[in-house]
């Protein structure tokens, strides 16, 4: 326990030790004549320079110009909008020799304390990129830039050129620096932009673009990208386990104190990198609007230039049209040709409280498979084949399902001939069932010999426990008997029906009933089709029998 406590108290003492020095020095503040060494630096001529900005305070780069007419000044803020000046200033006496600068060794206190006027020669606020160029100041001793960030803390990249004209070392942007839009899909975008003079007429490898990418805004230079992307790390570093050592606070506030001095790096994650003024933006998600930035780079000089970027929005998915369905409607589903969609797709609301329903399903013929699945909510609630054998699903508790019809496969076949698939397909509102009706143990239709005569046949079949509703239909064969599964009650003639009966028995094993057919003609051949109708579903088909009727009685 005591060594616990003694721990703690020397954890305490080395973050006192280490941070406390330091916060004092950097809040201390100072009067304008008495500026601490710390944030005050010369600005080296032909170098990409990165400067720190803490919140709300002011950051002054120092510089000198050799004896040459012009020069240019050129600012990017890495962050939020910022403000900068640049001021000439001129001492009526020299500094001795002895405090002279130098790039190793300097004494800016020097420059402030000694008697002289300031002249201010430009000034920006904002979060663009922005250059001053002219000539350079009569009786000027040395210039002064003063960068501020009132917002947060942030970065800014300054590069100082010396001579008439252009630097070379920073790329240069066409007089339409606009990105354009050529075309827009739903998982890409092809964008285009004007070439850079930096890249034509010279054989430089040094050159390059870069399309950044992203859902967020536009960004004004390669410095605000960089540090968008350190400040979405440091945001994901800060929801970790939080530290209780004095071990990794300090060494947490070490490396921050480190970079607060470095400069910016880091690689771009670019989505097109070469010298066309063409690129193309693929993986994209549909229905998003992305943001697209180009910049011209120069690998050699560690420099760039931002051309204006675009925002575009993707396509959103082609949603397939999607059918209602009535209830009690029967509806036949056909998959026309071999180019037409694979897929179709069917609504259904039930009726009732209860939010429960019946789907049945037969497949009507065709060699491809078919197969149904029914989601509610984007929640998949069942997926199976169908065949000629009636399919039930029992619908329950939702109130709205979508239902897709989807045709797997293709027939090795290419003629017309080969009959298209098609299914058959029913919803029913069930308002006082708890689950599917139960069906046949067969669907088979006995004929008895003996009871064969010359105008009459007798049929049997098995029904259900539940009473329900049986019609017998007779037509006469004629060529090949037409047996197709499908063919239901609705496509008959009346003239074929014989008779309907109803029929229960709650006994599975002897649900058993029989029917005697008359008024037939001797030696005829019948085709006799059984229906079970049902009050829910699609009548159910039992097996055609064909029967003879005796010639002589």
């Amino acid at each position: 326990m005591a060594l616990t406590w003694h721990s703690a108290c020397m954890a305490t003492v080395l973050v006192l030790f280490w941070v406390t020095p330091w916060s004092l020095v950097q809040s201390a503040s100072a009067p304008e004549n008495e500026v601490p060494l710390r944030p005050t630096r010369w600005l080296p001529e032909g170098k990409m320079t990165t400067v720190t900005l803490p919140a709300g305070r002011t950051r002054r780069l120092f510089f000198t110009l050799r004896k040459t007419p012009d020069f240019a000044v050129t600012v990017s803020p890495c962050g939020p909008p910022m403000e900068w000046t640049l001021a000439a200033r001129t001492l009526k006496d020299k500094p001795l020799k002895s405090l002279e600068w130098s790039s190793k060794k300097s004494m800016p206190e020097v420059w402030w304390r000694g008697p002289g006027t300031e002249e201010r020669i430009h000034s920006f606020s904002g979060n663009a990129a922005d250059t001053y160029s002219g000539p350079a100041a009569l009786h000027a001793s040395v210039y002064i830039l003063r960068l501020r960030s009132k917002q947060q803390s942030s970065r800014a990249t300054v590069y100082l050129h010396q001579g008439p004209g252009t630097s070379g070392a920073i790329p240069q942007v066409p007089a339409d620096p606009r990105v354009h839009t050529l075309g827009v899909g739903m998982t890409s975008v092809t964008l285009s932009w004007a070439p850079s003079a930096s890249f034509t007429g010279l054989a430089q490898k040094s050159y390059e673009y870069c399309v950044l990418v992203n859902s967020g805004r536009n960004f004004p230079s390669v410095c605000a990208a960089l540090e968008s992307s350190k400040m979405e790390e440091d945001k994901k570093r800060t929801e970790k386990k939080k530290r209780v050592t004095a071990w990794p606070i300090l060494k947490e506030w070490w490396w921050e104190q480190w970079e607060a001095d470095s400069e910016a790096g880091g690689d771009l994650q670019c989505a097109c990198r070469g010298t066309e003024s063409v690129c193309t933006v693929s993986d994209l998600l549909p229905d998003t609007r992305y943001y697209f930035d180009v910049f011209a780079m120069d690998r050699l000089n560690g420099t760039s230039a931002a051309y204006t970027g675009t925002a575009a929005r993707t396509h959103e998915e082609a949603r397939p049209s999607v059918a209602t369905l009535r209830e009690g409607e029967l509806r036949w589903v056909t998959f026309h040709d071999r180019g037409s969609a694979t897929e179709q797709f069917f609504s259904f609301r039930p009726r009732g409280v209860q939010q429960s329903g019946l789907l049945t399903l037969q497949s009507c013929g065709g060699r491809d498979k078919v197969k149904v699945t029914v989601s509610s909510k984007g929640l998949v609630l069942t997926s199976q084949a169908v065949g000629e054998d009636l399919v039930q699903i029992w619908l329950q508790g939702s109130p709205v399902y979508v239902i897709s019809l989807e045709r797997e496969g293709t027939t090795a076949a290419k003629t017309s001939s080969v009959a298209l698939p098609s299914v058959k397909m029913q919803t029913s509102s069930a308002y006082h069932r708890r689950g599917v009706p139960s069906l046949p143990s067969t669907l088979q239709v006995k004929s008895f010999n003996r009871l064969r005569g010359c105008n009459s046949v007798t049929l049997a079949w098995m029904g259900t426990e539940e009473r329900s509703l049986y019609c017998v239909y007779k037509r006469k064969l004629e060529g090949d008997a037409l047996t197709a599964p499908c063919l239901g009650p609705e496509s008959r003639s009346d003239t074929e029906r014989v008779l309907c009966k109803y029929f229960q028995e709650l006994n599975p094993r002897r649900a058993v009933t029989t029917a005697v057919i008359g008024s037939l003609e001797p030696g005829t051949t019948y085709v006799f089709d059984v229906y079970l109708m049902r009050r829910w579903g699609i009548p159910i088909k039992y097996a055609s029998k064909t029967v003879k009727t005796r010639k002589d009685c």
